[in-house]
């Protein structure tokens, strides 16, 4: 099978690439995004480049002609799309870039995707389209109208034209709502690995709110696994929650990592932020039943791997 990936070189990109390529052939899209640094992005590729069934091909998704050149480039079964702008706080203050290559970036995918008769989509979505939801778990069935800031919106936009192109021209689009992903490669913006870098360097750690918030925190490995069940179940229009269905405290996560790291971390207090939910916590129930996902990795054992991968990287 030959798949497009789009956002192939980010941290669950090139994860998924790896595991896609020991069975299909793989064109992979990204646009280094200067969000975090391209050296780290060619470094997850790095490998995956000498493989003979994967090329990369960088651009914008938002460039019709540059997408034209992707579809052209082989005939292509399934289309993966990971590819956006990330980070709910950074969404507050971009507003106009979040929407335009997340809504925008995706209507541009829809719409090629049209014109090259390709069926059939997997969409990254997110578990932030839920807000600040009072109903534990969330479930796919769940009201969305109610996102807290401009990424959670953009996110809930890309479903919404997603399910108004399988309703137009019978794309089989399922779109996956991941739910706090980490492990090796995690991008440097996001807790886990902006936590790990300061208790090693024996610098302060940002803590925003009281450390109650809760998060399901999702092994980057059991996401792979839900995406390749997704593909392997792709039929009519679907959306599934991929988390572990569990909570940490933020308080628990960095008291692990400093029973992991050997180290106490110092923390500095601040006020929540905008636009960060209370809890996320998957209802999985859906995805167990219809693409038999089934999440392997307890929190502990996913984040003394992460911070094994961390000091092979420093």
């Amino acid at each position: 099978m030959n798949i497009l990936l789009t956002g192939a070189a980010g941290f669950i990109g090139s994860n998924l690439l790896e595991s896609l390529l020991k069975e299909h052939y793989v064109i992979g899209v990204d646009n280094f995004d200067e969000f975090y640094s391209k050296e780290i992005k060619g470094s997850n590729v790095r490998e995956a480049k000498k493989n003979s069934h994967f090329k990369l091909l960088e651009g914008d998704i938002r460039d019709k002609g540059f997408l034209e050149n992707c579809f052209l480039a082989r005939q292509i079964d399934i289309v993966v799309h990971l590819a956006a702008k990330a980070g709910v706080r950074p969404s507050i203050l971009q507003p106009e870039e979040y929407y335009d290559v997340n809504v925008n970036g995706t209507l541009q995918l829809l719409e090629t995707m049209k014109n090259f008769d390709v069926k059939k989509l997997i969409v990254a979505s997110s578990s932030s389209v839920y807000g600040n939801n009072k109903k534990i778990p969330f479930s796919e069935m769940d009201s969305v109208d109610f996102p807290i800031s401009p990424y959670a919106a953009s996110k809930k936009a890309a479903e919404l034209l997603c399910h108004t192109y399988h309703h137009l021209y019978l794309l089989e689009i399922t779109c996956l709502r991941f739910f706090t992903v980490y492990g090796p490669r995690q991008r440097p913006d996001l807790a886990i690995h902006k936590f790990t870098k300061a208790i090693f360097n024996e610098e302060e750690i940002q803590m925003y709110g009281d450390g109650t918030s809760e998060r399901d925190y999702t092994y980057i490995d059991d996401i792979v696994d839900g995406i390749v069940k997704a593909i392997n179940n792709l039929k009519g229009f679907n959306i599934y929650n991929l988390g572990e269905s569990r909570t940490i405290k933020l308080t628990e996560m960095i008291e692990l990592l400093e029973r992991i790291i050997g180290k106490k971390a110092k923390i500095k207090n601040l006020p929540e932020q905008p636009g960060d939910v209370a809890r996320t916590f998957a209802d999985i129930s859906k995805a167990r039943k219809e693409i038999g996902y089934s999440p392997k990795f307890e929190f502990e054992e996913g984040l003394r791997n992460f911070v094994t991968w961390y000091k092979k990287t420093v």
